[in-house]
């Protein structure tokens, strides 16, 4: 057995993958599919905002397509937005402070239906929970699951659409949340009776040190036969990853000074 780190790639098929927005952009993505199975769920990933360093690489969704294709049978898809780029390569397109980035959704749910991917589910982080809100209410999806929601772009009547369509809506809030606190998150989300908002004891905005909390958490909805906490070693063959590209991006994420 061989302990799980933070740089740790566990075995999956990867593969790299284009969105094609009906706006007419290429955006760069990539799918993680467990390596001997079937996926038993889908987690559509929205990435934090770009003019601060949010990409697909951001480090809860790295993690996320490094392990859960083999720890959960979940299958990872994760993607720059318009403008947006990462080792991955560059999306086509600017920022368009959550406007645009409709298309960059519906491209994302898409791909996913034509590829016949099971039980979606969009996971947001911060301006993706803003995405999630305002465009993610897709018959496709099975629920969202929103970390860090500042509810900065989404407005009342986003709320209501998720309220009116009953589908599952799980906030996980950080304690120290720079944006918007467990309390103040009650408040807010009583917009969506039936939100379940998750106060995170010691956690922050970027959820450093804390990864593996928030992918139990979501493994405990969206593939609730997977027993949490999920393993902390692995048996099999490993690879490791280098994320010395994104050390000046990871923290600097939701910096006041844009990278």
């Amino acid at each position: 057995m061989t302990a799980i780190r933070a740089n740790s790639i566990l075995p999956a098929r990867r593969q790299d993958i284009e969105l094609h927005t009906a706006d007419g952009l290429t955006l760069v993505g990539e799918l993680a599919l467990p390596a001997d199975r079937d996926p038993v769920a889908t987690l559509i990933c929205l990435h934090p905002l770009p003019t601060h360093g949010g990409m697909m690489d951001s480090h809860v969704y790295r993690k996320a397509a490094w392990r859960l294709p083999a720890l959960a049978g979940i299958a990872v898809l994760r993607f720059n937005s318009r403008g947006t780029s990462s080792v991955r390569g560059t999306s086509e397109g600017a920022f368009d402070h959550a406007v645009g980035e409709r298309f960059d959704v519906a491209a994302a749910i898409e791909y996913a239906e034509f590829h016949e991917l099971p039980n979606l589910w969009l996971v947001g982080w911060s301006f993706g929970t803003d995405l999630a809100l305002k465009y993610g209410c897709d018959p496709a999806i099975a629920g969202a699951i929103l970390l860090s929601p500042p509810l900065r772009f989404s407005q009342p009547e986003d709320l209501a659409v998720w309220a009116d369509s009953g589908r599952p809506v799980t906030a996980l809030v950080p304690e120290h949340d720079d944006y918007l606190r467990p309390a103040e998150a009650r408040e807010r989300f009583a917009a969506i009776p039936h939100a379940e908002v998750v106060g995170v004891p010691g956690a922050k905005h970027l959820w450093v040190g804390d990864a593996e909390t928030v992918l139990d958490e979501i493994v405990r909805r969206v593939a609730p036969a997977i027993e949490v906490p999920l393993p902390k070693d692995w048996p099999g063959p490993m690879e490791y990853g280098d994320a010395s590209a994104y050390a000046d991006r990871t923290v600097a994420a939701f910096a006041d000074k844009p990278v």
